[in-house]
């Protein structure tokens, strides 16, 4: 196995594949690769295990991939089909007795605080999602293995800390921090180094990412000239579309074949499909060589 594998845990678009009460062909077909959850990926990286958004099928998606463990979850932007998941991750507390690591930008985490915000108070809800979260932005920044300290679950009290003499604190809502930038002398050892690619999803600024040779856009309509040095090279890259036609927040088909030409990675496999599309099967035969439609399951590696 190579440096990176990414797993497609999800490849619809915000309404998924297939769309409640739609009785098109797409949304008719019995072919699984036509069966699409929200946009989501799974990453192994240099040791770690790292979740890419966290929408609405993110319980179904990591029962459906066996996952029992993630080091990092990464925030591409705010949108309820890429965060609308985030309270289940009160499994891993419970079960793996670790806090969640979420590494997003300062608007994402001021979205989190209203969405969410019974995870954010000093005196939480027992019951209520241990989040550590890291602010990020289109600077590289580094990611750590999740295998410090442990959770307990205190009846009527909620998730605690163990200390080193065997006592126990309460959670409390003091858990915003700043990313580690690499080179930062304050850094400690053992971080992996994650690169954001800024794109524009409308006018909202987003973020992919790029691990070794596989970089993930989703939500994009727009990449900013001087993001491009950070695509050289790629064996994978992976590009959103939702349409044959123009979008206002998406790359439509044409503009997402125009950038995988451009980028010149090796594969290129398009995600955040929706039912415009054709069946899995018929949308294979239209695409050139070297681009493909991922589907929920796939896994690449470099």
């Amino acid at each position: 196995m190579g440096e990176t594998r990414l797993r497609f845990l999800g490849t619809g678009t915000s309404q998924g594949v297939p769309i409640v009460g739609c009785d098109c062909e797409v949304c008719r077909s019995t072919d699984p690769r036509d069966k699409r959850f929200r946009a989501a990926a799974l990453v192994e990286y240099k040791g770690l295990t790292i979740l890419i958004d966290c929408g609405p099928d993110f319980r179904s998606q990591m029962i459906a991939a066996g996952v029992r463990h993630v080091d990092a979850i990464l925030l591409t932007h705010n949108h309820m089909d890429h965060v609308g998941g985030l309270d289940d991750v009160r499994a891993f507390n419970y079960i793996d007795r670790k806090t969640a690591e979420i590494y997003c930008e300062d608007k994402v985490l001021n979205s989190l605080k209203i969405m969410y915000s019974y995870a954010f108070v000093d005196e939480k809800y027992p019951g209520a999602p241990e989040w550590r979260v890291h602010r990020i932005s289109e600077k590289p920044f580094l990611v750590y293995p999740n295998d410090k300290g442990n959770l307990e679950w205190i009846r009527e009290v909620g998730y605690c800390h163990r200390l080193e003499d065997g006592s126990i604190v309460p959670c409390d809502g003091n858990i915003v921090s700043d990313a580690y930038a690499p080179g930062d002398p304050q850094a400690p050892e053992g971080g992996v180094e994650i690169i954001p690619i800024r794109g524009l999803h409308g006018k909202m600024p987003v973020l992919g990412f790029r691990f070794g040779d596989i970089a993930y856009i989703t939500d994009m309509s727009h990449i900013p000239e001087e993001e491009f040095d950070k695509l050289k090279g790629l064996k994978h890259l992976t590009l959103n579309t939702v349409s044959y036609h123009p979008h206002h927040s998406h790359f439509s088909y044409e503009e997402a074949l125009a950038l995988a030409k451009r980028i010149g990675a090796e594969h290129t496999w398009l995600t955040h499909l929706s039912h415009a599309f054709p069946r899995h099967e018929e949308f294979m035969k239209q695409l050139p060589e070297g681009v493909a439609p991922a589907y929920d399951g796939l896994v690449i590696e470099d």
